[in-house]
């Protein structure tokens, strides 16, 4: 295993499953049990950034200058709020990055030269975890040329599965072609209503097509988690006690054995 930080994508091109959620509070319990973590926002919206508390006048520098070269990880790298964690910020210039790179032979790989190039290998952080856009573009592609693994987050309703396949299928093409190093960390169930049995079904559906893969934690539907983001805080600060912010918590811990098992293995 390489050294320096583990860099997880969190990557699904459904929207509304909880992917920049379960990366602002996965980063924020990651950093609460004492992780230095990093995310590196690539959704144009920015929801990362703003339910991290960065408003979108303090972005003067972002992840779109990174990916043209204007800026190191570094030097766009700002603290956050919460002790341990760190963010590159998100700027509606991400809208058109694939038109200015798409004719450069290294545009896949712009995000994992930029770490390469840095001295993050030897900083502090020991995880980065990235944002994607809620599909499969240039930017997603991106970022799992310079991750170690993927984390998928998958909301337990009817249409779980549908699309899974495909993003599985990707994550085998940039294996098979300029990252062959890649793995698939784990698929999170999100948005779980217990009350609900067609929800329940759906978890047995996907364990029994996804198995190990597919983590332990369930992260619950919850209202505070949902209210979050509006206060510009993660969940795990907003209300540490909510179900939420629990499920993110053992999720950490859950994230933090199956990489100690690869560093094992």
């Amino acid at each position: 295993m390489k050294p320096g930080p583990r860099i997880i994508t969190l990557a699904n091109q459904k929207g509304g499953v909880g992917k920049t959620t379960t990366a602002i509070n996965l980063a924020t319990a990651l950093a609460a049990i004492g992780e230095r973590v990093l995310i590196v926002d690539l959704d144009p919206q920015g929801n990362a950034s703003t339910g991290l508390g960065i408003n979108r006048r303090e972005r003067s520098v972002s992840s779109y200058d990174v990916l043209t070269g204007h800026m190191t990880l570094e030097e766009a790298a700002m603290e956050t709020a919460v002790p341990g964690l760190s963010i590159v910020p998100s700027t509606l210039d991400l809208l058109g990055i694939e038109m200015e790179i798409a004719g450069a032979p290294d545009r896949v790989l712009r995000l994992r030269n930029a770490v390469n190039d840095s001295s993050l290998r030897n900083a502090p952080f020991t995880y980065i975890l990235i944002d994607c856009p809620p599909s499969l573009n240039l930017l997603t592609l991106n970022s799992m040329a310079a991750a170690d693994s993927v984390l998928v987050p998958l909301q337990c309703e009817f249409f779980a599965l549908e699309g899974l396949s495909q993003l599985l299928e990707t994550v085998d093409q940039i294996r098979n072609s300029i990252n062959p190093d890649l793995t698939i960390q784990g698929i999170v169930l999100t948005m779980f209503d217990g009350r609900n049995s067609f929800a329940r079904q759906v978890v047995d559906d996907v364990r029994q097509h996804m198995g190990a893969t597919v983590y332990e934690t369930v992260i619950p539907r919850n209202v505070r988690v949902s209210e979050a983001p509006s206060y510009g805080k993660p969940a795990i600060l907003y209300d540490l006690k909510c179900s939420g912010s629990q499920a993110y918590l053992q999720l950490a811990s859950e994230v933090i054995r199956r990489e100690r098992q690869l560093r094992a293995a």
